[in-house]
């Protein structure tokens, strides 16, 4: 197989539109070359595919266009079904029709300037307004969990909202308003994973107390002995959800022993949850909480 011929440097390392290859004096034959994805009409991009499919669609963004909903979330990292990650999501920008491409849902302009971090998106109350309509409540829940976290160690643009600011989005007389009235409901701080998000939903469904989301547990002499998902102070009960990567990290599983016998002996007690418990064994899941709690 011979050497495709290198690309014009003005078109950068990126996707890039059809239109602009041509300007840039490419011609048909090389931009049908193997080498070259066509993930979007117009669109061609160079290498592996980018982590969202939407960063390949900035090409052809029109000045005001912006990604929106589900897939705006997507970008910002928010956890969400894989499912939805096949569609993307733009608004038009003021004065713009609806896109209009294969593997894109285009929504009309509402008369909101778009925000920025690296590419145009809805302001994140919006886009939870928008994902409203979408998405299964817990997942909705899940979202609003992730959006207004604030992590320990700080990171660029976290938060991304207030727990005010999503709610001020949600007084909009807007279709899914209502879905994400009542998700926010149960949107709390403190909450790292959305396997957290669904435990916490499962354990109030079923009829027992709230718990403090994101507990910093101190052995009383000032030492921190760690943070938990959950936590019952009035039982000294403490909830984990245990991810794959307490049992594939060497350190976080070092971490996780020291931790867990630091909680016994100051007489908390410490009931873990893996996949299983969230599924098939939710039943089971609930009675152990019970148990702990004494609602058994």
């Amino acid at each position: 197989m011979g050497k495709h011929a290198p690309l014009p440097e003005e078109l950068g390392e990126g996707p890039f539109t059809v239109g602009a290859a041509r300007a840039a004096g490419v011609g048909e034959g090389r931009l049908r070359g193997s080498d070259l994805r066509r993930p979007f009409h117009g669109v061609r991009g160079p290498g592996a595919a980018p982590a969202h499919p939407a960063l390949d669609l900035v090409p052809r963004l029109r000045e005001g266009d912006r990604f929106s909903s589900v897939t705006e979330l997507a970008l910002l990292g928010a956890p969400l079904p894989g499912r939805l990650e096949r569609t993307v999501h733009v608004t038009a920008g003021t004065g713009l029709e609806r896109p209009r491409l294969r593997g894109v849902l285009g929504h009309d302009d509402d008369g909101q300037p778009p925000a920025w971090f690296g590419v145009p998106i809805s302001e994140p109350g919006r886009a939870f307004l928008e994902a409203a309509r979408v998405l299964h409540p817990d997942a909705l829940v899940a979202a609003g969990d992730f959006l207004i976290h604030v992590p320990r160690f700080p990171e660029p643009g976290r938060p991304f909202a207030s727990l005010d600011e999503l709610r001020s989005a949600a007084a909009r007389k807007r279709a899914g308003a209502r879905a994400a009235r009542n998700a926010l409901e149960l949107v709390r701080p403190g909450v790292e994973s959305p396997q957290e998000t669904r435990l916490r939903l499962l354990l109030l469904r079923a009829g027992l107390p709230e718990p403090i989301c994101g507990f910093p547990l101190d052995d009383g002499r000032g030492r921190r002995v760690g943070w938990f998902d959950l936590a019952w102070p009035e039982h000294r009960v403490l909830g984990e959800y245990d991810g794959d990567e307490h049992r594939t990290s060497r350190a976080q599983y070092e971490r996780d022993i020291w931790r867990f016998d630091a909680a016994a002996d100051l007489d908390w007690r410490v009931v873990r949850v893996r996949s299983w418990g969230l599924g098939a064994g939710a039943r089971d899941t609930v009675r152990r909480f019970a148990r702990a709690l004494g609602a058994l």
